[in-house]
Order: C-alpha cells, then sequence, then structure tokens
C-alpha cells in the first residue's frame, strides 16, 4: 500500500513528522518518537536519517539488538557518517561484543572529528 498517496501526503508531510519527533527526542519523549519514526518506516522508504536515529533512540532505550540492526541497515546507505559509526560501537558494547566494540572504536579515535575521536577514547577506556 502506499499511504502517502492515500494520505495525499509528500516529502513536506513527512519532514513535518521527523520535526515533531525529532522535538520529543529533545525533551526525552523517546518512546513517543520511536513511534513517529516507525510510522514514517511506514509511510514512506527508509532514509539513512531515519535509520540512523531509530538505532540511536533504540540504542536510548536499551534496546542493543535493534539498535545494531537499525544502525546497520544506516550505515549500508551511509557508510561514512561518525555518529552512526559510534553508536554501533555503543550498540556493540551493549551487547556484549567487546572486541568488535573495541574494534570500531579504536578505528574511530583516529578520525580528525574530535568529538567523535573523545567519544570514541572515552569507550576505549571504559571497555578495555
Amino acid at each position: 500500500m502506499n499511504w502517502q498517496e492515500i494520505l495525499g501526503w509528500g516529502a513536506q508531510e513527512l519532514q513535518d513528522l521527523r520535526f515533531v519527533a525529532y522535538s520529543y527526542i529533545k525533551q526525552g519523549g523517546y518512546d513517543v518518537a520511536l513511534t513517529i519514526f516507525d510510522a514514517l518506516g511506514v509511510l514512506a522508504p527508509p532514509t539513512a536519517y531515519d535509520l540512523q536515529t531509530l538505532g540511536a533512540l533504540y540504542l536510548q532505550v536499551g534496546n542493543g539488538l535493534k539498535a545494531l540492526d537499525f544502525l546497520d541497515r544506516a550505515l549500508k546507505l551511509d557508510p561514512t557518517h561518525l555518529p552512526t559509526q559510534i553508536n554501533r560501537a555503543k550498540a556493540l558494547f551493549m551487547l556484549g561484543y567487546k572486541r568488535q566494540g573495541l574494534i570500531q572504536a579504536m578505528e574511530l579515535e583516529k578520525k580528525e572529528d574530535k568529538e567523535i575521536a573523545t567519544q570514541a577514547a572515552a569507550l576505549i577506556l571504559a571497555y578495555k
């Protein structure tokens, strides 16, 4: 079913939903944001942003397995997105995959992006 066509929605309405979900994220309303992003997945093909955000949300609520699934899907669409990569390392650690998490974190620690490199270094210190 093409829900966008049925609802008469276009790109602007989808962007509006993303904005509402992001507003809930900023307020700590992760469950509501998850519901909105899940709805976006039904309404339109997933974007890297939607998948990254779902992964980060599932990480935030402690569901490492779902987080890893969405983060991996996001990285297939945008393999260079560093925040997704650092969240993937966090999900690996959350799930107990220490070796894989350390490998990913050590790669990220070498990046020029200081924020990502600092987060990676902190993960390495916490899990080494």
